[in-house]
């Protein structure tokens, strides 16, 4: 299984946390549902071209919190999510995302009130006004 997992070296966000964060998305999006067969580590690592510690270190946080779970000799599985904990992971991603763009567009100068217009505009394009 390939994983539509997109890796950014620009990004200060740490590897291993991209890797972990978009795996959540997809887990609380519904694209991975509980006992969904994940890559092995080893197999991810190669796809993703990253360590296999990076890799290591994004399924063991997954595990941790939940959201995965490894079976000895049969592989690693998507768990199964409490549906307020998935609304949570949606709520933050977005949160996260919009934050981004709202520090992008203050770097290049816009004032609080052209951001605002900004995304109002993109969110009635997005609708179809």
């Amino acid at each position: 299984m390939r994983l539509p997992i997109q890796m950014s070296n620009n990004s200060r966000e740490p590897i291993y946390h991209q890797i972990e964060n978009q795996l959540k998305a997809m887990i609380a999006g519904g694209h991975l549902t509980a006992g969904t067969p994940l890559p092995s580590i080893r197999a991810l690592s190669k796809d993703l071209e990253v360590s296999v510690i990076t890799t290591r270190r994004a399924y063991q946080n997954l595990e941790q919190q939940g959201y995965i779970k490894t079976s000895q000799g049969r592989g690693t599985f998507v768990a199964e999510v409490d549906a307020s904990l998935k609304q949570e992971v949606r709520r933050s991603t977005v949160e996260k995302t919009m934050d981004e763009a709202i520090e992008t567009a203050l770097r290049h100068d816009y004032t609080f009130d052209e951001t605002e217009a900004f995304f109002l505009r993109r969110l009635k394009l997005k609708k179809g006004e």
